[in-house]
């Protein structure tokens, strides 16, 4: 294959800690050390949530101000990629960091069950927070975790809530979510090539051991991968990983078995439809 693949890190996430594994970057100085590292070793997309002084989650935008800041100065032309998850805040304050004017925000456009909780994504917020995107230009990626999130994004971009060619994100190997299931994934490919077209982009990311099982499975079939210690802190079963950067240098690693380029800042820009940016 020639199409360059997107490798997304995702640097922190909202649950692992510090005493799980002393690489997770927590402080936005750390975050922004992680993610010049991670750049360096092939990401072209930082995927961020941020803490607060406790290091418990947050949507407070001045701490993403500061974070998109420092990756713009240490990365320039990395595609910026803003959470609107619900573990950092509830309601409206989840888009709260909207107005920043990220290159991308995630958006979960449904509910699903979480290893202890639910993750709530009510219609009224999802349509308010695809709306602030297009108010911002930000360009959303939906985050998948069930078939019913790849047709409902459908119909969202049908009426007009989502611009451009939608992309679509699977999340798989979430406890009582959608399991790592090979013949689900091919499936999922299928159903956003025929809602949105051949050509369409699409990513997948795999929680823990199945971190490494989609990266694989999205490479070797001309998707992008996400890596990145929010999902998964081991770089193998007997070690955690050392770092964000050690997570993409396996993804690279797996995209040179499979003859892929990885795609640069600025090609991740063109094939997802985003501006420039700055060099």
């Amino acid at each position: 294959m020639t199409n360059p693949c997107i490798i997304c890190i995702a640097i922190t996430g909202s649950v692992p800690t510090q005493a799980d594994n002393p690489a997770v970057p927590v402080t936005v100085s750390e975050q922004i050390e992680s993610t010049h590292a991670a750049f360096e070793a092939g990401a072209s997309i930082a995927h961020c949530h941020v803490r607060d002084d406790a290091g418990n989650p947050t949507s407070d935008p001045e701490r993403f101000a500061r974070l998109k800041e420092g990756i713009e100065g240490h990365c320039p032309g990395m595609v910026i990629q803003l959470s609107t998850g619900g573990r950092s805040g509830a309601g409206r304050d989840r888009g709260g960091m909207l107005p920043l004017k990220p290159d991308m925000a995630s958006l979960s456009v449904g509910s699903n069950n979480f290893p202890t909780r639910i993750y709530e994504n009510s219609p009224d917020l999802v349509d308010w927070l695809a709306s602030e995107m297009i108010t911002y230009d930000v360009k959303p990626e939906i985050e998948a975790f069930d078939l019913s999130h790849i047709f409902h994004a459908a119909l969202m971009h049908k009426r007009g809530q989502l611009t451009g060619t939608p992309y679509v994100q699977f999340v798989m190997g979430v406890k009582n979510a959608m399991p790592a299931d090979r013949t689900v994934f091919d499936f999922y490919r299928a159903t956003v090539a025929r809602l949105f077209g051949d050509d369409a982009p699409w990513c997948a990311a795999g929680v823990g051991p199945n971190q490494i099982v989609l990266n694989e499975w999205a490479i070797s079939t001309g998707g992008h991968a996400r890596t990145g210690l929010e999902d998964n802190i081991r770089i193998n079963k007997n070690a955690l990983a050392p770092s964000n950067a050690a997570l993409v240098q396996r993804a690279v690693d797996l995209c040179e078995k499979y003859e892929r380029p990885v795609a640069t800042w600025q090609q991740a820009r063109e094939i997802l439809g985003l501006r420039k940016g700055a060099a």
